[in-house]
């Protein structure tokens, strides 16, 4: 199946070539469909399945085909983190065909807020929202939403947990009853099917199992203190029969350090993030294709949008935030049925993190011997590493200590 199954029009078709996208996944397959035929839905799905896709695309393709002015749809999402990727893929898509739309979330100065509100009142095609921020703007009294057509929670699960339920209520009042809404949550909870039957109608369900791994990847991790990870690095990557190798760090900063040290060690390698302008980023993408570059440095823009066969190592400095972060970034080896070298520093913070990755994948990863010259790492014990970096709950809101003084809580380094 490819994407010119779904009759979108060409300008989304030229954006998704300029995007790297190759064919739909299977929440694209089962999504876009029943969303094309105006049915409200509820998928179940994970982050890094491309479920923002299965929504944004046929979205796109009905605003360019249907326009009248207006905001056409609105989206919510949980955190602003959320709706910062969610904007910037729907501006990536719609480059071509002239969808405009907007990010609407807290934490910034009254410009923003101001330019938000114009946003909302100019009426842009497609906003994307936090609820408390949506809120306060509709409360303002300017703002209406009697064009929308489209309603669509994403992270439906999530912004329950995060008490979010009354604000959803909120929003709805905003929003007319004739519209197609559209839920998708990484769990089909009981308290998930409740919010269905209160704001889906004959709607239709898929549920998407999680992926695996590919049985081509050799798995391992070394369990580290985080001045252990360069070193054992270093030493990995004199084995010359890594010709084509991906690291990646959880944040641009640590990319950067990387980057910089490395160079001073004459290693092949690049930095890659979004802080570079389009044509370094394709240059360096080109060599690195070209096998005019051994390594490439990244965050987890790389684990979404690059397509290179041949990466013979993935290292993660850094242990991805969920599972399926996880399962994205190995995921750049031993494809095509090829075999490949996926490794893991899993310092004693992430190592609950980790674990979660495991049982996803129902496996334990072989725990490797850090060389005896970089000394000994800390014991691999999830349990008692969660209980220790849990963060104290009873700080009010001004940053007061809790009723032990300001003292902080004692932790039992005891190992088992």
């Amino acid at each position: 199946m490819t994407f010119n199954d779904f009759n979108f029009d060409t300008t989304i078709l030229d954006g998704l070539q300029s995007m790297g996208y190759k064919a739909p996944t299977p929440i694209q397959q089962q999504a876009i469909p029943v969303i094309q035929q105006g049915k409200d839905l509820i998928a179940c799905a994970q982050t890094g399945t491309g479920k923002t896709a299965a929504f944004v695309l046929p979205i796109l393709d009905r605003i360019i085909k249907t326009k009248k002015g207006g905001i056409n749809t609105l989206i919510i999402a949980p955190t602003r983190e959320l709706v910062l990727q969610i904007d910037q893929q729907i501006e990536g898509m719609a480059y071509f065909c002239g969808v405009s739309s907007i990010g609407i979330y807290g934490g910034n100065d009254g410009v923003t807020w101001e330019r938000q509100a114009k946003a909302l009142r100019e009426g842009v095609d497609i906003v994307i929202a936090t609820p408390g921020r949506l809120i306060a703007l509709l409360q303002s009294g300017d703002v209406k939403f009697d064009t929308i057509e489209h309603l669509i929670l994403d992270e439906a699960d999530r912004m329950l947990d995060m008490g979010f339920s009354d604000d959803i209520k909120t929003i709805l009042k905003y929003v007319p009853e004739k519209r197609q809404t559209i839920m998708f949550s990484a769990t089909m909870a009981p308290k998930i099917r409740v919010l269905a039957a209160q704001l889906l109608k004959e709607h239709e369900s898929i549920n998407i199992a999680i992926s695996k791994p590919a049985a081509g990847i050799v798995q391992q991790a070394y369990v580290v203190y985080d001045n252990q990870k360069e070193k054992i690095l270093h030493e990995i990557l004199k084995n010359e029969d890594y010709k084509s190798i991906i690291i990646f760090s959880s944040t641009k900063e640590k990319v950067k350090e990387l980057a910089q040290s490395f160079k001073m060690l004459n290693y092949s390698s690049k930095g890659f993030s979004s802080d570079l302008d389009q044509s370094e980023r394709e240059e360096i993408m080109r060599d690195f294709k070209n096998r005019r570059l051994r390594i490439l440095i990244g965050t987890d823009i790389l684990s979404r949008g690059i397509d290179v066969d041949g990466i013979s190592l993935v290292v993660n400095f850094d242990a991805p935030p969920d599972p399926e972060d996880y399962i994205h970034r190995i995921g750049r080896t031993a494809r095509a049925e090829k075999a490949g070298v996926a490794i893991t520093f899993i310092n004693e913070k992430d190592q609950p993190r980790f674990a979660q990755i495991e049982a996803l994948m129902g496996m334990d990863v072989t725990k490797m011997e850090i060389p005896a010259a970089f000394g000994k790492g800390p014991e691999y014990n999830p349990d008692a590493n969660k209980k220790k970096f849990d963060k104290p709950k009873s700080f009010n809101n001004k940053g007061a200590s809790n009723k032990s003084g300001g003292r902080k809580p004692k932790f039992n380094k005891e190992r088992k």
